[in-house]
């Protein structure tokens, strides 16, 4: 594993309102929630990124606003004729 160090302004950290040991966690999950909202990182490697299972970090997109299914219209028809 690797590890990457950053800063982080103090105003930052004080806007959101959780211990120092909470905030790295939820600034993780962010990162890997965005990252998979991106399509940059598959649903496992995000998951391993925010250091939770796979099955919670589904079960927590929605906390996110980040849609679980990502189809388009063309791609969920033709799913659909498929089923």
């Amino acid at each position: 594993m690797r590890q990457i160090t950053f800063e982080i302004p103090g105003d930052a950290l004080v806007g959101l309102n959780l211990p120092l040991d909470e905030a790295g966690a939820t600034v993780r999950m962010a990162a890997a929630m965005k990252l998979y909202e991106l399509g940059r990182l598959s649903s496992g490697v995000a998951a391993r990124l925010a250091g939770i299972p796979r099955i919670v970090f589904l079960s927590r997109l929605a906390d996110y606003g980040v849609d679980t299914f990502r189809l388009s219209e063309d791609e969920l028809a033709r799913e659909t004729r498929l089923a």
